[in-house]
């Protein structure tokens, strides 16, 4: 369980340079980041209510579609806030992903611009 769950970040990412990104992100603003790398780990720790979810849309380890599905249709996990970014040109992907559940779904470009006001949002709201 976590000390603060309102402090804390969950995240499925595949790519180097977004994990290191949204690490020290969220460090610097007193946040915390688990890292998860498959769909059962990123289940069993939403569990614990992070202030939010980020999903790599486009990670290949995962099935992210499903994974919004099974979060947003458990009544624990429903409420829990569900970012998902993804490359631009994925249109049909962040049709789905909306259609889904995912709260947010961004291009990669933009989620990454914006990190910083993303995370001092949902930190404020907790």
């Amino acid at each position: 369980m976590y000390k603060d769950h309102k402090r804390k970040i969950l995240a499925a990412i595949g790519d180097l340079f977004f994990t290191i990104k949204i690490r020290d992100t969220a460090k610097k603003m007193g946040l915390e980041v688990d890292f998860v790398k498959s769909d059962k780990d990123l289940l069993e720790q939403a569990k614990n209510k992070p202030m939010l979810i980020i999903l790599d849309l486009s990670f290949a380890a995962l099935q992210p579609l499903k994974l919004i599905s099974k979060l947003k249709s458990n009544a624990e996990t429903k409420p829990l806030s569900l970012i998902g970014y993804l490359p631009h040109v994925e249109g049909e992907l962040k049709q789905k992903a909306h259609e889904t559940g995912c709260d947010m779904v961004m291009a990669r470009s933009a989620f990454s611009q914006n990190l910083p006001q993303i995370l001092k949002r949902h930190a404020s709201l907790h």
